[in-house]
Order: C-alpha cells, then sequence, then structure tokens
C-alpha cells in the first residue's frame, strides 16, 4: 500500500450475496437463494467426484494433491508425519484475473 493509501478488505456472507444476485437479475431473494444453493450443490458434488467445474472468464473449481511430508508439532518441536491428502482448489480464469490486477 501506498503513503496515504488505506485498503479496508471485507468479506461477502451467503446472504448478501443472494441479495447482491437477487437486485442484478431482479429475481425474488427465495429464488436466488435456491440458484445458489443448488450451484454450491452441483460444484461439491462434482468436485467431490474427482471433476472439475470450468467457468471459462470466471475460473475452475477441482481437486489437487497433497504429498505425504513431516511436520513439527508446535507445542513440542516433535517431528509428525503429515499423511497425503486431497485438497479442494480454485483457479482463477485469465479474465478474472486481468479484472483483480486491472
Amino acid at each position: 500500500m501506498g503513503a496515504g493509501r488505506t485498503h479496508r478488505r471485507t468479506r461477502m456472507n451467503k446472504q448478501e450475496l443472494v441479495d447482491a444476485v437477487a437486485a442484478v437479475t431482479g429475481e425474488s431473494k427465495a429464488a436466488t437463494a435456491e440458484a445458489i444453493d443448488a450451484f454450491i450443490d452441483v460444484v461439491t458434488a462434482t468436485v467431490s467426484k474427482g471433476d472439475t467445474v470450468q467457468l471459462i472468464g470466471f475460473g475452475s473449481f477441482g481437486t489437487g494433491a497433497r504429498a505425504a511430508r513431516t511436520g513439527r508439532n508446535p507445542a513440542t518441536g516433535a517431528e509428525i508425519q503429515i499423511p497425503a491428502a486431497k485438497t479442494v482448489k480454485f483457479t482463477a480464469g485469465k479474465a478474472f484475473k486481468d479484472l483483480v490486477n486491472g
């Protein structure tokens, strides 16, 4: 951040997202909430099966893999083995990245 500039970070919760989308589309908040819930359900089910959801210009929801590794217990300093795990990832599309960096 430059001198004299402030940056306020805010988070949009689900209800605020529903309100914003309903305002843009003119649909009721109930119908919008139902559509957003359906979107989340479909993306969750698709990614949990190991498939990818790609929305051109926005990004892709998919899975990744994290290898097993050795870590340290922060309380004791003892080495611990951390098992391999699947991860969920979102990769922003070019248009989205360009808008954020614009």
